[in-house]
């Protein structure tokens, strides 16, 4: 492979793995299992630890725990609150692993980038399903859910074999991010403030019944 199409291939992983952890870090892990196991790729040293059969069982058992979790109106958005601490730290640590052996400066540079880009589409997820959970009906929340693992594993193919064109789809899905971003944060804030008020509402509507 040329120098510069084997760098471009390293940052597309490196990124790659990043944007997919914010979305659904288990699938992320168990496919890069699954495709270093049957030959189809060749993970950098640092990344072969996810090819080990005990992790890519733990990923597996983690999926279904999230392909359930992530189905159901209101505990979707509690999943994705308690994986804020997760799918970022991971999404940095896969992404410095996958720029290899190199220095130790370009490692953490990888991971100050790929935890940024976790970070956003962590919370680009996770404020589209606050806002999907005000819909009364579970049907958004399965549509959004096979969604997003259809976009994590379609993502991750483009990464690993057509990185140049996943590189250009990365940054024009990083601009939608930062246009997307406030107006879901303004959303979330709306829905929060509407839900405390009903609650409100109701505090003081059984308030004269309990003193009865």
């Amino acid at each position: 492979m040329e120098p510069l199409a084997e760098i471009t291939a390293t940052i597309s992983l490196a990124m790659g793995v990043a944007w997919a952890s914010g979305i659904n870090l288990y699938a992320t892990v168990l496919m890069l299992g699954i495709l270093a196991n049957t030959g189809n790729i060749v993970l950098p040293a640092d990344l072969q630890l996810v090819a080990a059969p005990m992790v890519m069982a733990a990923a597996g058992f983690m999926y279904l725990a999230e392909f359930f979790a992530d189905k159901m109106p209101g505990i979707d958005t509690g999943w994705d609150a308690i994986h804020t601490f997760i799918r970022i730290p991971s999404g940095a640590l896969l992404a410095a692993g996958a720029v290899g052996e190199v220095s130790a400066a370009a490692q953490l540079a990888a991971a100050l980038i790929g935890g940024s880009i976790s970070a956003g589409t962590h919370a680009t997820k996770a404020g589209s399903r606050a806002l999907i959970n005000t819909s009364p009906e579970p049907f958004s929340n399965w549509a959004a859910s096979v969604s997003e693992d259809i976009l994590v594993i379609g993502g991750l193919w483009a990464a690993l074999h057509y990185p140049v064109l996943f590189l250009l789809l990365l940054a024009a899905f990083l601009l939608a991010i930062i246009w997307l971003l406030p107006k879901l944060w303004q959303g979330v804030r709306k829905m929060f403030h509407i839900l405390g008020r009903i609650l409100g509402n109701k505090d003081q509507a059984s308030g004269p019944d309990q003193l009865e």
